[in-house]
């Protein structure tokens, strides 16, 4: 009877521990972090575009839009249809320029969980175009930031510069 109840007593000790875990528990305010920014050789000698790789972090996991994602705030026309921004810019003179291009850079993420709201963190990749065809500069680098469902927009980043073939 005796070893029944240490036996018992262990199991509640264990099944305590597991409760007293937390997951980590960032801000609701998404948080990235620039990881890298990698020419993708497309074999003609000519850089065209890149990987971005960030870091993210995000306190309730609302990260991310499916493609049925198309309530007023997320319509096609809507500022918030893209949901992770990249500006192009290129050095012009020894000074930075923002590019102002036809077709943005931007992205739609998709949603990184289903378990909303949950803190999570990760790494995302995204081919951007880096080549600004029209332009004789050959000097360019990003910034970017990410906007999460409830509109909280993450810090900005700007990667480190490139310099692109053309």
């Amino acid at each position: 009877m005796r070893n029944i109840g240490i036996g018992f007593l262990v199991f509640v000790l264990a099944v305590a521990s597991f409760g007293c875990r937390r997951e980590p528990k960032y801000s609701v305010v998404p948080h990235i972090e620039f990881v890298s920014l990698e020419k993708i050789d497309n074999g003609t000698g000519h850089d065209s575009q890149a990987e971005l790789t960030i870091r993210f972090q995000d306190g309730d996991g609302d990260i991310g839009l499916d493609e049925t994602d198309r309530d007023p705030v997320f319509a096609v026309d809507s500022p918030y249809y893209y949901n992770f921004f990249i500006i192009l810019c290129e050095k012009q003179h020894g000074e930075w320029v923002e590019l102002d291009l036809p077709t943005p850079l931007h992205a739609r993420v998709p949603h990184l969980s289903n378990d909303v709201p949950e803190s999570i963190e990760g790494t995302l990749s995204i081919d951007t175009y880096i080549n600004n065809p029209t332009s004789p500069y050959d000097t360019v680098r990003l910034t970017c930031w990410l906007v999460d469902r409830a509109l909280h927009h993450s810090d900005t980043i700007t990667t480190p510069e490139i310099i692109v073939k053309k």
